[in-house]
């Protein structure tokens, strides 16, 4: 893999990421509003199509793909929607793909050899 090739997964990837972090600001947000997670989404995705699509091999970078196109048919059919079902269906998966990205994060436990006594 040449340079350039890593330089348009980057820019491929943060541009997805910007995405979701738009959507997600939005959706999370105490007053919600429909119209304007509607124009946010679609001022993100006008973005997002200036950016070459690169093939993504992670299963993250793989459900940040599926969230776009779930925001961007959500949008695309907006007089078949439920808009609080579609809000908690958004924003549900949102939180799934937070915790996705997250998953390898944790703490090591560092004497785990040495386990714990406390005299019982």
């Amino acid at each position: 893999m040449n340079i350039n090739d890593k330089d348009a997964r980057v820019k491929y990837i943060r541009a997805l990421e910007r995405f979701l972090g738009s959507c997600v600001s939005a959706l999370k947000n105490e007053n919600f509003d429909f119209v304007l997670f509607v124009k946010r989404a679609e001022k993100g995705l006008k973005t997002l199509r200036k950016v070459d699509p690169v093939r993504l091999d992670s299963t993250y970078t793989n459900l940040l793909q599926n969230y776009v196109n779930l925001v961007s048919n959500s949008i695309i059919n907006l007089e078949e929607i439920d808009i609080e079902e579609t809000h908690k269906r958004l924003l549900k998966e949102a939180n799934l793909l937070e915790k996705e990205k997250y998953r390898g994060n944790y703490k090591k436990d560092k004497h785990k050899a040495q386990g714990f006594d406390d005299g019982y």
